[in-house]
């Protein structure tokens, strides 16, 4: 099935940003407690919860690969939406750390100037993510998958997170060394706002939520069908990287079941032009007001 064999090809993409994060996070952490910058190490901490991060959603594709069984008919889909949610918990921890130090650092300044090789450290580190991000963006686009774009928007977050680390250090070289330690303060309330998006998405998920502009075009989409007189119910939730979708229409009662099953097929069809990973399931009801109306 293409769904499961772009589930392992995204696992390029997850491999690839562990790889980066933690040779990042090392030399961060390393360079920022060497080089005096608060601002350095809070980005490598940030990166430190990336790692996390990548990692569940590689034991997420791991997990969503397995086939159906008895006990989840629907396969596994959603076990990269719970690995997510994990992260999230882990992702705020950290976050709050970093604003705990750096309110710390604010009541009790550090003295030292950052070092400028800590500035070089984080537009290098600014530019090496932003090469992930593309590489991401085109493997997400290529492979049709959801969970590897949201990896490669959160490279793209973390290189303007280190190119704003850059700036603040800049700033503290040249005479204010307070911006180290206000950048390192926004840099713990980006990994906190970057947790809640993940956490409010891996929830909006699990409880089957389920786009409502997506809806509303499906909905076009099927009272346009030929042979479909009226759409009664349009649901949908989404299971993973792959969304159910449930429609139930009327038509003619007098159509034989050939007939009514090709119109169930077209319904099909149609919804996964716009969706191509997902199950539709068409329910068909006579009308009657057709019946009324030739009688």
């Amino acid at each position: 099935m293409e769904l499961y064999t772009n589930l392992r090809a995204g696992e390029k993409g997850a491999w690839l940003s562990i790889g980066t994060y933690i040779i990042l996070s090392a030399v961060k952490l390393v360079i920022g407690y060497f080089g005096s910058s608060e601002a350095l190490k809070a980005d490598g901490l940030n990166n430190t919860t990336d790692i996390i991060a990548s990692i569940a959603v590689l034991i997420g594709l791991r997990i969503s690969q397995r086939p159906p069984d008895d006990n989840h008919q629907y396969g596994h889909l959603r076990a990269e939406t719970v690995a997510s949610l994990i992260a999230s918990f882990i992702m705020m921890v950290v976050g709050l750390e970093v604003l705990i130090i750096s309110g710390m650092n604010i009541f009790n300044p550090v003295r030292d100037t950052p070092s400028t090789l800590t500035a070089l450290v984080a537009l290098a580190c600014a530019l090496v993510m932003y090469v992930v991000y593309r590489y991401n963006l085109a493997l997400s686009e290529k492979i049709k998958s959801s969970a590897v774009k949201a990896a490669a928007y959160d490279n793209r977050s973390d290189a303007l997170v280190s190119l704003g680390t850059a700036i603040g250090i800049f700033a503290s070289i040249i005479g204010f060394p307070i911006i180290d330690t206000i950048t390192a303060l926004i840099v713990g309330l980006i990994i906190i706002k970057t947790a809640l998006e993940i956490f409010w998405e891996s929830v909006q998920t699990l409880t089957d939520a389920f786009d409502t502009e997506e809806l509303e075009t499906l909905s076009v989409l099927v009272k346009n069908v030929d042979g479909v007189i009226e759409l009664v119910d349009l649901k949908g939730r989404t299971h993973g990287n792959a969304s159910f979708i449930e429609v139930t229409v009327t038509v003619n009662p007098y159509l034989n079941v050939w007939e009514s099953h090709d119109i169930t097929e077209n319904i099909e069809k149609t919804v996964r032009k716009l969706n191509p990973y997902c199950t539709v399931l068409v329910h068909i009801e006579p009308d009657e007001g057709f019946v009324e109306e030739n009688t």
